[in-house]
């Protein structure tokens, strides 16, 4: 099964229209360095930023852990928002913010 990071790997590389032959040549990887994660391998962290900085993403994106690329989607997101969703939005970062205040 292919894992969040290969999945979204895949669909930079789509996106800019290049193969992983052609990601890897640039980078100075070894030939299949990016196909060898489709089985679940996972990058160092130091791959791991150089591919962020390749693809200008946030390296939290390419392993799952927020879904969105970067910070300018957040806005763009929130704004997509209908107001009943800001509303609910907002509330959750107040009940967030005011559980950390606590737990100082």
């Amino acid at each position: 099964m292919e894992n969040i990071f290969y999945l979204r790997l895949k669909a930079l590389t789509h996106e800019s229209g290049k193969s992983f032959n052609q990601i890897e040549r640039e980078l100075g990887y070894t030939r299949n360095a990016l196909a060898n994660y489709k089985n679940g391998g996972v990058p160092s962290g130091i791959r791991l930023m150089e591919l962020a900085n390749y693809f200008k993403v946030l390296p939290d994106y390419l392993i799952g852990k927020v879904p969105f690329e970067n910070v300018e989607n957040i806005e763009n997101t929130f704004v997509s928002l209908t107001n009943k969703q800001k509303i609910e939005m907002y509330l959750l970062c107040q009940k967030w913010i005011l559980s950390r205040i606590k737990e100082d």
